[in-house]
C-alpha cells in the first residue's frame, strides 16, 4: 500500500498544472471526452525555423489549428501548403495579406518574422480584423508596441505575445508557489540567457531588422522572468555592455548585456544577455522562506527545477501547443493564463529593454 500511495502521489504533484486536455486518459485509463468546442483558426506569417516549430507543435493542439500561410518565399509556400493541406486561398505573400480581411477562413495571424517587420504587419492584420499573435519581442521598443496595442484596440481585435512560457507546467507551478508565499517575501532573482551565435550574416544580427542583439533575442527571458518570478514590476534599471567581436557585433547590435533591476519591495535582480556564451539557461530566485533553481528555465527542451521543497515533477508537453491551445480559449473563453500575454505585457517588456539600453550609453540608473 506505502507504494501505491506513493505512486499516486508523484502522479498527483506532476499533474499540477497541466490542463485535463493534456490527459487522454484517466489514472486508470478511462478516456477524457474529447474537446468539441471551437476551434481558433491561424494563419503563420514567416515561414522560418521557429514557425516550422510552432506549426510541428500545432498538430498536437485540440483548441487552434494551421489553416493559412504568409510568405515572400513562393517555394516554401508550396512546401508547406502541401504538408499541412492548406488551400491556395488560404495562401497570401507579404503584399496581398490585407486580402485575409475576406477570409473567413483564418481568425488569427501569428507574426513570426524579423523583430523589425512586427509592428507594421501586426497593425495590417489588425485593419483586416484578425487577431494578431506577435512573437516576442513585439516590437523593437515601447513605442512601437504601443502602436501595436493601440492599432488592435481601434480594430477590436486581441493582441498577444508569444510568451510560452507563461504555458509552460513548471514555470506555471512556481509562479503559483511565490503567489501562495511559499517563498516567503521574495528578494533576488537572477537570470542568465545566452549562446553563442552562428552566421554574422543572420537577421538576428542586424540592427534594422532585429532592433539590438542578444538583449531582443534572448535577454527579453530573463526581463520577464524576474518580473514573473518576484510578482513585481521594476522602478530602476542599471546595465554595462561587454563587446569582445565589433566585426561580428555591429554598432547597435549588442553581444554580451549585464543589467540590475530594482523593485519596489526592495528585491533586486542582477541578469546576464548574451549571444557570445554557451550553457546560460538559469533563473534563480529566494526569499526569506525559501528558493527556486530553474535550469533549463527556459529552452524548447523539458524544463528541469528544484525548490527547497524538492524537484519539479510537472510532465513535459510542447511549450507551443499549450500555447496556442491557451490562446485559443483566451480568445473565445476569457480564460487568462497565470502571467498575461497581451500586448500590454510586452510593452512593459519593452520599456525595460529600452531603458537598458539607455543605461548602457549613459552608464547612469535609469527610473521607470
Amino acid at each position: 500500500m506505502a507504494s501505491r500511495r506513493n505512486f499516486l502521489e508523484k502522479i498527483t504533484v506532476s499533474a499540477v498544472g497541466i490542463p485535463l486536455l493534456y490527459n487522454p486518459t484517466s489514472l486508470f485509463g478511462a478516456a477524457e471526452k474529447p474537446y468539441e468546442g471551437p476551434i481558433l483558426k491561424v494563419a503563420i506569417m514567416g515561414l522560418g525555423s521557429y514557425a516550422t516549430r510552432v506549426a510541428k507543435a500545432m498538430e498536437d493542439c485540440q483548441r487552434a489549428k494551421l489553416v493559412g500561410l504568409i510568405s515572400g518565399t513562393p517555394s516554401k509556400i508550396e512546401e508547406w501548403s502541401k504538408k499541412y493541406d492548406i488551400p491556395e486561398k488560404n495562401c497570401y505573400n507579404y503584399e496581398n495579406f490585407d486580402a485575409i480581411k475576406d477570409n473567413p477562413d483564418i481568425d488569427a495571424v501569428y507574426v513570426i518574422t524579423p523583430n523589425g517587420l512586427h509592428k507594421d504587419q501586426s497593425i495590417r492584420v489588425a485593419k483586416a480584423g484578425k487577431h494578431v499573435i506577435s512573437e516576442k519581442p513585439m516590437g523593437i521598443n515601447a513605442a512601437e508596441g504601443q502602436a501595436m496595442v493601440d492599432a488592435c484596440k481601434a480594430a477590436n481585435v486581441k493582441l498577444l505575445i508569444g510568451y510560452r512560457m507563461h504555458f509552460e507546467p513548471k514555470t506555471v507551478a512556481v509562479i503559483q508557489m511565490r503567489k501562495d508565499g511559499e517563498f516567503g517575501q521574495p528578494k533576488f532573482f537572477q537570470g542568465q540567457s545566452g549562446f553563442t551565435i552562428g552566421d554574422p550574416n543572420q537577421w538576428r544580427l542586424d540592427k534594422k531588422l532585429a532592433g539590438g542583439g542578444a538583449m531582443m533575442d534572448i535577454g527579453i527571458y530573463s526581463i520577464n522572468g524576474a518580473r514573473y518570478m518576484l510578482g513585481e514590476e521594476p522602478i530602476w534599471v542599471t546595465a554595462q555592455e561587454t563587446k569582445t567581436n565589433p566585426e561580428k557585433f555591429k554598432e547597435g547590435v549588442d553581444e554580451t548585456i549585464q543589467f540590475q533591476m530594482g523593485f519596489p519591495s526592495g528585491a533586486v535582480a542582477n541578469c546576464l544577455s548574451t549571444y557570445n556564451m554557451n550553457n546560460l539557461d538559469r533563473f534563480y530566485m529566494t526569499g526569506d522562506g525559501g528558493w527556486v533553481e530553474m535550469q533549463p528555465s527556459t529552452g524548447y527542451g523539458p524544463i528541469e527545477g528544484r525548490t527547497h521543497k524538492g524537484p519539479l515533477t510537472q510532465p513535459h508537453v510542447t511549450h507551443q501547443t499549450l500555447q496556442m491551445d491557451g490562446m485559443a480559449e483566451l480568445i473565445f473563453e476569457g480564460k487568462q493564463p497565470i502571467v498575461p500575454v497581451n500586448g500590454e505585457e510586452g510593452v512593459k517588456d519593452m520599456k525595460i529593454i529600452d531603458a537598458i539600453y539607455k543605461a548602457v550609453k549613459t552608464g547612469g540608473k535609469i527610473e521607470l
